[in-house]
């Protein structure tokens, strides 16, 4: 047992060290305090300075870019308000009277041992920064990663937090992340299928057209590219697949897609043709 704890067995003998020690760790404090809101106040006013020039000079996206100096903000101030943790913790160790030296040599040495089995959390640390580094993606993009799709709320060197169309929180950790879908940058097209009896196929093809014409029309700002019907499929049980090919801006490219499937869904049932959506992955007809 550390010799200190015998130094102080009573209250008055703590209420004695407090009276020595306690100004000394009000200062340490605050002055570990003060640089941590230094810190921040100066990553905000270089980023947001970072930001302007960066829209000044790229014909890119503001809020794509504050969303990188966002995530990085917070990914630094979590790495030094880490680092100031350890330093305030080995001060205060420091006051107790206790040999700082001398228990860093002890936590190094099992450190290699439990180093041995924290593998995986030097992975995460390792695959975050590159994630970062590399600028993957930011929190507020669209991604898939480790077979979750959703919008990333939080990145740290450790792990990635992304919420679903659910609203479930997924907790990634970077080290599982080996290929990462970013939904978010440039242009995001979608593919809307439309499957129809064999008969109806023409018909259906005109039905396309003019509901893609609409949409062209209503959501004009939020196209890249207007619908368009971009290729006809049999299917192996005599049907006809319809596919519908739409560029759209990232931010909105839901909202299209569920737009674009209301209109053509309103125009098949005024015309009383039968139709169904798919994903696409339906079998084809066999070749004879």
């Amino acid at each position: 047992m550390p010799a200190f704890l015998f130094q102080y067995t009573s209250w008055d003998d703590w209420r004695g060290w407090l009276d020595d020690h306690a100004l000394r760790l009000l200062v340490i404090a605050g002055i570990l305090l003060l640089a941590e809101i230094t810190f921040r106040k100066v990553i905000s006013r270089v980023l947001s300075g970072a930001i302007t020039r960066a829209a000044r000079a790229r014909q890119e996206d503001r809020i794509a870019i504050r969303r990188r100096a966002d995530t990085l903000s917070a990914t630094l101030n979590w790495g030094f308000g880490a680092l100031l943790g350890f330093l305030g913790l080995g001060l205060f160790l420091g006051e107790l009277g206790l040999n700082v030296s001398a228990l860093v040599a002890g936590v190094g040495i099992v450190g290699i041992a439990i180093g041995l089995g924290a593998q995986t959390l030097v992975k995460d640390v390792l695959n975050g920064l590159f994630i970062l580094i590399e600028d993957q993606y930011a929190v507020g993009d669209t991604v898939t990663v480790a077979g979750a799709t959703g919008e990333v709320v939080e990145i740290n060197p450790r792990r990635t937090v992304i919420r679903d169309d659910s609203g479930n929180l997924h907790s990634i950790p970077n080290s599982a992340i080996t290929i990462a879908v970013n939904r978010t940058p440039g242009l995001n097209r979608f593919k809307v299928h439309v499957v129809v009896a064999f008969r109806d196929s023409d018909a259906a093809a005109d039905l396309i057209g003019e509901a893609s014409k609409e949409l062209a029309e209503a959501m004009r700002a939020d196209l890249l590219a207007a619908p368009k019907l971009a290729a006809q499929t049999v299917l192996a049980d005599g049907d006809v697949r319809l596919t519908v090919v739409c560029d759209a801006k990232a931010p909105v490219r839901w909202q299209v897609e569920a737009e674009l499937r209301r209109r053509l869904k309103r125009r098949f049932d005024a015309e009383r043709m039968d139709m169904r959506f798919d994903t696409g992955d339906l079998p084809l007809q066999p070749r004879p």
